[in-house]
């Protein structure tokens, strides 16, 4: 299991995190997923067999999301 961790500007108020953890958690391979309010910072936890670091960033970037880092 693989961990990365994401900055994510939108994921620092509820619905941001709601919609954050609801996209993350429908990918095949994705184990975990916590959110440190404070920053917007996103840690993932997943099966890198199952998908990519690229991938679950992709993803993020295609529902409108913005990485800080």
């Amino acid at each position: 299991m693989s961990e990365q961790t994401i900055f994510i500007k939108e994921a620092t108020s509820e619905p941001g995190i709601l919609k954050v953890e609801e996209i993350l958690n429908q990918l095949y391979g994705i184990e975990r997923v916590l959110v440190d309010t404070d920053d917007g910072e996103v840690k993932v936890e997943f099966d890198e067999k199952a998908i990519s670091k690229e991938r679950i960033v992709t993803t993020l970037i295609e529902n409108n999301f913005t990485i800080l880092q």
